[in-house]
């Protein structure tokens, strides 16, 4: 059997990542999240949850990693977020390669948030960015409990803006309204399948 086709799905904080990874899923294709990998890797009896905590005692809560704690130690110590990587990177990869390994479906899409910050788009056949108006994104974050102003600009400062994004994307996905997003992972799927087949 050849290879699998992955697809990698990127794109900056509400752009609507999730939803167009579900809506890629409702066509078949198994989905792979990064941040649900790292949740698994963070409670208990993850594989992140000893080495991190040898790190960070006080990451430790019940048994679980706490990720407030881990991001009060890295606003207290620049150095901290070098060593958390060093721990959670392998492990995100060994999870992501376990989930390839076990599927037999054509295509495998990777929802990876920070997939052109961490260089990892070479690792793809083909990179999708999710996008909307500035106007759109901003709607979505600050309708979301807890966000601040503060906090949203934070979060963009860490990513690629997605003009970057978009110029580097094999494909683009219009996602300002669901009606857009689905006809563009309609015709993507569509052309997948017509380039590399179904099996």
């Amino acid at each position: 059997m050849s290879a699998p086709v992955l697809i990698g799905l990127t794109g900056s904080i509400g752009m609507g990542k999730s939803t167009t990874a579900a809506m890629f899923a409702a066509h078949g294709l198994p989905v792979w999240d990064a941040d649900a990998a790292v949740h698994r890797l963070y409670a208990e009896g993850g594989a992140a949850v000893a080495p991190l905590a040898a790190l960070c005692p006080a990451a430790l809560k019940d048994g679980e990693i706490d990720r407030a704690a881990l991001k009060q130690w890295i606003r207290d110590d620049p150095a901290a977020f070098g060593r958390i990587e060093a721990v959670v990177h392998p492990l995100v990869a060994a999870d992501r390669a376990e989930f390839i390994a076990a599927q037999s479906a054509r295509f495998i899409l990777l929802d990876i948030p920070l997939l052109f910050e961490t260089g990892a788009e070479e690792r793809f056949d083909l990179v999708a960015v999710v996008s909307t108006t500035p106007e759109e994104q901003r709607r979505r974050v600050m309708a979301r409990p807890g966000m601040s102003e503060q906090m949203f600009q934070s979060i963009l400062a860490k990513q690629l803006p997605d003009a970057q994004k978009r110029e580097r994307a094999d494909v683009v996905i219009d996602t300002t309204t669901m009606e857009s997003a689905r006809h563009d992972v309609d015709m993507l799927v569509a052309r997948l399948r017509k380039e590399y087949g179904d099996a």
